[in-house]
């Protein structure tokens, strides 16, 4: 195993602060070092190492139902349990879905036409779709051609009364726009259609093909997304088209992880988390191996060098995470509201060794992005830019767009923060000059991809997120003040009542 060092250096961050002109939270005098020494890239890879040896025994994939992930969890747990932590495993029902082949979309008249599958220009299966392998006409229902200005504008397919005089038997044509996906499917299913096709919108940034999804099973008939220019090529009428879906859609059980300090306040809890499950297309050893491993190497730590918190720090490994952030949504909604009082805030740590990566910092109080985080989220923001800055090295902020974990906690007003190292994103040309890397590639270009294995990292990126990931909870574990300010109710922030995305899949 490699043991790659970067920058490690005794750190003096409130003098740091000061000095860079950031602000300065209270509890950031906490020395870290002899922490962030013991947290090696060694001991981080011995654990995705353990996970792709779960995945490569179970056909290749840590999906939350699947042998490999249950694995996973019991490697987790007996590593904590050993280290001396009072382990819990919360078992909880999901929804689950996985296509068993690839979907077909084919215009038979009046223009033969074979639509890509995935492709950009063409149409993706909705997850939680039914199964189906029809041949009907299309019939559109309620568009806006051409589109407005603005998205969301199209309420095509959300009231049932849109379908009145709907000819049961034909594909329902639909835009997206206005109400969730599932709705629209709903409604076109209830009027006797046979599949559905969404598509996009068509204002600028909403003409690609995209990935929905109908939020559960139920769905008895095909149900997929499609690019703009598919649904304007179906939407003149008398087009007839054949729609292939293959796929599992039913209940699953899986389970999370909690992992508790037996020392520290329980009034004042840290719970820091990342998700453990993968994609059923491959291991996910960095999405979210990296993350799941980093947060398990700080605790083993913690515990060998007997750290005493003065706050108590629960380490969560969350299942279903793939399926729409369920896991953490699970926990959450398990809280009585003493229990979301009794929590200071969430750390989320999702994919921190993207080969192609950037190091970017969620943006706590909306500086930078559309969104900030519940009160509170500033002064962990503070933490880490004030960490990097000692470190001398940059980072970018990233927003709070409910596609990882802490999504159900600032929901319900819990402060959150965390690092991510990039995705399905493009890199930037001023991107590669700062971080290195390729401009014009992804930062993980084995995003949600079978290459997604312990090969599939960037060893630096691993060795400065962990640090950071140490010093954070170290950080935070320590400190004598309340992370919002107060010790009273939290506010909820500019956060949206409905996010846009659950985990990677739009819902509207």
């Amino acid at each position: 195993m490699l043991n790659v060092r970067f920058n490690r250096t005794p750190l003096a961050i409130a003098v740091v602060a000061a000095a860079t002109g950031l602000p300065v939270f209270a509890a950031t005098s906490v020395d870290t070092y002899t922490l962030r020494e013991a947290v090696t890239v060694e001991g981080v890879r011995n654990h995705q190492a353990a996970f792709q040896a779960a995945a490569d025994a179970n056909g290749g994939t840590r999906e939350a139902s699947s042998p490999g992930y249950q694995a996973s969890v019991d490697y987790v747990v007996e590593q904590m349990a050993l280290a001396g932590y009072d382990v819990t495993i919360q078992p909880f029902d999901y929804p689950f879905f996985e296509e068993n082949s690839p979907a077909t979309l084919e215009q038979i008249s009046p223009n033969p036409t074979v639509y890509e599958y995935f492709g950009l220009d063409g149409f993706a299966t909705m997850t939680y779709s039914g199964s189906g392998n029809v041949t009907a006409e299309v019939e559109a229902v309620d568009l806006a051609l051409p589109p407005g200005t603005e998205a969301n504008t199209s309420t095509s397919g959300c009231e049932a009364t849109d379908f009145a005089g709907f000819t049961p038997g034909n594909i329902a044509l639909v835009q997206r726009g206005s109400c969730s996906f599932s709705l629209k499917a709903e409604n076109a299913e209830s009027a006797g259609a046979s599949g559905v096709i969404i598509f996009n919108e068509g204002q600028p940034g909403r003409t690609d093909n995209f990935l929905g999804t109908l939020g559960g099973p139920g769905f008895t008939v095909p149900v997929v997304g499609a690019a703009f220019g598919v649904g304007v090529e179906l939407s003149d009428g008398g087009v007839v088209v054949n729609l292939m879906v293959d796929a599992s859609s039913e209940i699953r059980t899986t389970s999370n992880v909690i992992a508790n300090s037996p020392e520290g306040r329980d009034d004042r809890v840290v719970v820091v988390g990342a998700h453990l499950d993968s994609v059923a297309e491959g291991p996910g050893i960095q999405d979210n191996g990296s993350g799941s491993a980093a947060i398990l190497e700080v605790a083993i730590q913690m515990a060998n060098q007997e750290i005493s918190p003065r706050n108590q720090v629960r380490f969560a490994w969350w299942g279903a995470e793939e399926a729409g952030l369920l896991g953490a949504q699970y926990y959450v909604d398990q809280l009585s509201p003493r229990d979301i009082k009794d929590i200071a805030l969430n750390l989320n740590f999702d994919m921190i060794g993207s080969p192609n990566f950037v190091r970017f910092v969620y943006d706590g109080d909306g500086s930078d992005t559309p969104l900030a985080g519940p009160n509170g989220s500033k002064n962990i923001e503070s933490v880490f830019q004030e960490y990097f800055a000692a470190m001398s090295l940059a980072v970018e902020p990233t927003a709070f767009d409910g596609r990882s974990d802490y999504g159900p906690f600032i929901e319900v007003g819990i402060p959150a923060g965390g690092l991510f190292t990039g995705a399905e994103g493009i890199k930037t040309p001023d991107e590669a000059a700062l971080y290195g890397g390729t401009a014009g590639e992804q930062y993980d270009p084995c995003y949600h991809l079978a290459c997604d294995t312990f090969d599939n990292i960037s060893l630096q990126a691993l060795d400065e997120m962990s640090d950071a990931v140490a010093h954070s909870v170290m950080t935070f574990a320590m400190t004598t003040s309340s992370v919002n300010g107060t010790d009273k109710g939290k506010g909820l922030g500019k956060i949206e009542s409905e996010m846009e995305y659950r985990g990677s899949h739009l819902v509207k």
